[in-house]
């Protein structure tokens, strides 16, 4: 980053978006889900905006063994159809969010993954 402010938002271990500092992300929270259960994800995380600034929500099929099958559609392909929601996160925003997410929806159905994340910036 060139500039005063992106030179010391850096130095203090955030990024400079615009006129406002974001933290730097340092965790990739990736939840998967039943289709079925996608709005009601979407509507806890919109509601979460002190913890999420922001998702990625995309499509995805489910396969193997313990993965149920509920439609006919889905019996006959051998897939689930599956969202995949992805948020980066700070280390210590992970905690609060999985509790709100398991207190809002407590399913064996819902899977989720914490990464790393090894850098997080945006390209202008």
């Amino acid at each position: 980053m060139s500039g005063g402010n992106g030179v010391a938002a850096e130095s203090a271990g955030l990024e400079a978006v615009g006129t406002a500092t974001a933290p730097q992300f340092d965790r990739l929270l990736t939840v998967v889900a039943p289709v079925a259960l996608q709005d009601e994800l979407i509507d806890v995380l919109l509601g979460l905006p002190e913890l999420v600034r922001g998702f990625t929500a995309t499509p995805a099929d489910g396969f193997g063994a313990g993965v149920r099958l509920p439609s006919a559609i889905e019996q006959v392909t051998g897939r689930a159809r599956r969202v995949r929601l992805e948020v980066a996160l700070t280390e210590a925003q992970i905690a609060p969010l999985l509790a709100a997410l398991k207190a809002a929806l407590p399913t064996p159905e819902i899977a989720y993954w914490v990464l790393p994340v090894l850098g997080f910036g945006r390209l202008a």
